[in-house]
């Protein structure tokens, strides 16, 4: 198998992929779509919301923030992120602060929502690893396919910021090969017991 990088600029990479087969290429996609960790904002604590929007609303819009994720992290681990705000003003996303400074929000300049004089805004919003085959905010990106001529597939990735897109097709593949690994440990238990 063979790669030839067509582009690679921010979050968006291009390659041709030759040597593969369609079932290769589709499990690579749905493996980097649904399978690949990411930390997103899983519950929120609202302390103080006099704004004119419901807490609901504003832990929604927060659970959908791209968070950079560390591909270290355990799945167990869970980030602490607090926001306090005071209007006039329009609270961005950079005003989230992390009990960790590797998992952050990706983007600093995601409006959340207006604060007018007098409203104050102030929760805790705990993050946790998730696949985007549980839910959508724990999606790391997109991965699609156009089967050419041969064994040659044109792919095209865009990842939501949480991970680069090198790093993002790296994970998809060590989650492959875990789950290979996986099945290779069931089938030698599977043979043990026949003997």
């Amino acid at each position: 198998m063979n790669i030839e990088m067509a582009m690679e600029k921010g979050n968006r990479m291009e390659f041709l992929l030759k040597g593969g087969s369609t079932s290769f290429a589709n499990l690579l996609r749905r493996f980097g779509m649904g399978q690949v960790p990411v930390y997103a904002i899983d519950s929120v604590t609202f302390y103080e919301n006099s704004s004119a929007m419901f807490d609901e609303y504003i832990a929604h819009r927060i659970g959908q923030v791209p968070l950079v994720s560390d591909t270290a992290g355990k799945a167990k681990d869970e980030i602490l992120l607090t926001l306090e705000a005071s209007g006039p003003s329009t609270v961005y996303t950079k005003e989230l602060k992390s009990s960790d400074s590797k998992i952050k929000s990706a983007l600093d300049n995601i409006p959340l929502l207006k604060l007018l004089e007098g409203q104050n805004l102030r929760l805790e919003a705990k993050a946790r690893q998730g696949i985007g085959r549980t839910h959508a905010k724990w999606q790391a990106g997109l991965i699609a396919y156009e089967a050419l001529d041969g064994k040659e597939f044109k792919f095209k990735t865009e990842t939501f910021m949480q991970l680069e897109p090198r790093e993002f097709l790296a994970a998809a593949a060590d989650q492959i090969i875990t789950r290979c690994e996986e099945l290779d440990g069931k089938l030698s238990d599977v043979k043990k017991k026949e003997d």
